[in-house]
């Protein structure tokens, strides 16, 4: 297992929907031991208790991760209960192209005010 670790920048654009729950569009540019741009789609919808939501997000990532060029694609889901978050991160199976062909992990993110980082645990099959 290899870890990668860095931050990142996030814009999210809301879609104009006319019901059911509320999408946007994510762009994000990743720094550190991945190199990358992303792009993607998520989908929101609130709890009726202030502080409970949940997401679902799709999101294709490409670039380097420490130095391996290509693409692969992270899976989304997350819950906040009441103000207490809990989210899952994972590359979709087989989804990796290029030298990231394999590619297989999971990324734990943060954001403190603000500021976003991630701990990517990812193994590639050679």
């Amino acid at each position: 297992m290899h870890r990668a670790k860095g931050s990142f920048t996030v814009r999210l654009e809301p879609q104009k929907d006319a019901a059911g729950p509320a999408r946007m569009t994510i762009d994000k540019q990743f720094e550190g031991d991945l190199e990358a741009t992303s792009q993607g789609q998520m989908l929101s919808a609130m709890g009726t208790v202030k502080g409970s939501a949940g997401y679902v997000a799709i999101e294709t990532v490409t670039g380097k991760l420490q130095g391996r060029a290509g693409s692969f694609v992270l899976l989304h889901s997350g819950t906040m209960k009441r103000g207490v978050p809990q989210l899952s991160v994972s590359v979709v199976p087989d989804s990796g192209t290029g030298e990231l062909a394999g590619i297989e992990g999971t990324m734990q993110i943060e954001n403190n005010a603000g500021q976003h980082t991630y701990v990517f645990d990812y193994s590639v099959a050679t």
